[in-house]
């Protein structure tokens, strides 16, 4: 492996192969650029792009990082790029102007992505709005050359998924270092006022969204309400719904938690299988077809979610509501959670985590992963109880309950 390659923070070797050419190729024709490209960045821009077109979490990961860009840079106008899956959750961000969709199909789930040419059409019209600064917060090649199409005068992103030959300032991106970490190492790098200390401002819930929360959680009991989201959203990172059921049964009965189902409508039979599982046990179903910014506040409203590595993982966070997060192949150093409750579980084993999530290895496709098969019911059960305990919830202190 070259150099060039091993730099590459790309697990297939054909993909990286190919990305480490790509960047040779860059790196020849961007050679010319750099005679006239500035080597500083504007010391206080008044207009600011940001791209962050991945999925949920990928977003909420990146909240702490735009929320010191708006405390470094109060006068200034924040725009946001995020596919359109994103939108009214990122429109709820404090310090962001303007919210523009924009779908790329190596990421949208279905049909209507938009390819790599149509793509950079779209990023040349942004040079009408004459952006000072520009910032890329994935570390993927495509999206450094839409950021370098933008026109913008000063453009920062990460080296590890090429394309930094087109940006005016690239780091590596550290894999060892949460996604946030990275996140705000790029502003602060940018910035040199140096970063706040300090967490970010809460998403912006309306009043409508809080009233539909509390309206779907009508029928909550006494006791603590404990969220289960059972879907992974990909297999190789897929907890057994049957443990899932198991861990919701104790907690009921240890506790007389209500519990309350979230997920897409997609996971249906995932749902159904937990479900089944718990008829005499008290449970709410807010699983369908629900906007982000209601899910939101209906976390908000639980004492606990329990759930694997996943969107809504995040966003409890965000909205501050204890996680219990079960963990398998993906890493919890660069995704856990962080809040002052949560807790992560799971087991050592030699291979894991691995984080190969797109591309599992071979031993792992078809079945449940043995960083997950071998994780057993109580463990999960165990961390919730001490997170219940500590957050207040088992002496009636139960969180946004009206």
């Amino acid at each position: 492996m070259t150099p060039a390659m091993a730099a590459l923070h790309i697990a297939d070797p054909r993909e990286r192969r190919l990305v480490a050419a790509a960047d040779r190729l860059l790196w020849l024709a961007a050679a010319p650029r750099k005679w006239w490209r500035p080597s500083d960045a504007p010391a206080s821009p008044h207009r600011i792009l940001l791209l962050r077109l991945e999925r949920i979490g990928d977003l909420l990961m990146v909240v702490p990082a735009i929320a010191d860009l708006r405390a470094l840079l109060p006068g200034a106008t924040i725009d946001l790029v995020v596919g359109s899956w994103n939108r009214s959750l990122a429109e709820t961000i404090p310090g962001v102007s303007r919210v523009e969709t924009l779908d790329a199909e190596w990421l949208a789930r279905g049909p209507g992505g938009a390819a790599m040419p149509a793509l950079i059409r779209h990023a040349r019209t942004w040079r009408q709005r004459q952006y000072d600064l520009a910032i890329n917060f994935e570390p993927d090649i495509r999206s450094n050359l839409l950021l370098a199409a933008s026109g913008a005068a000063f453009t920062i992103g990460f080296s590890s998924g090429g394309g930094g030959a087109v940006l005016d300032r690239a780091l590596a991106y550290d894999p060892r270092a949460h996604t946030t970490d990275n996140a705000r190492r790029l502003i602060a790098s940018v910035i040199s006022r140096g970063s706040p200390d300090r967490d970010p401002p809460p998403l912006r819930l309306g009043d409508d969204v809080r009233r539909d929360a509390a309206q779907r959680l009508t029928r909550a009991g006494n006791g603590p309400l404990v969220g289960l989201h059972v879907s992974a959203g990909r297999a190789v990172k897929q907890w057994e719904p049957e443990r899932f059921a198991d861990v919701a049964r104790q907690l009921v009965t240890s506790t007389g938690a209500t519990i309350v189902l979230t997920g897409a409508p997609e996971d249906g039979p995932l749902i159904e299988a937990v479900r089944s599982r718990l008829a005499d046990c008290p449970v709410i179903d807010v699983s369908g077809d629900v906007d982000l910014t209601v899910l939101a506040a209906v976390l908000q409203r639980l004492d606990l979610l329990v759930t694997g590595d996943t969107g809504p993982m995040h966003l409890a966070v965000a909205v501050g509501t204890p996680v219990v997060a079960i963990f398998g192949p993906s890493d919890p150093a660069r995704y856990g959670p962080r809040g002052p409750h949560d807790r992560i579980v799971r087991i050592d084993l030699p291979c894991s985590p691995c984080n190969r999530i797109r591309q599992p290895p071979a031993r792992c496709v078809g079945h449940t992963p043995d960083c997950l098969s071998f994780l057993p019911a109580t463990l999960v059960v165990d961390a919730a109880l001490g997170v219940l305990a500590a957050s207040g919830a088992l002496r009636g202190e139960h969180a946004g309950r009206a």
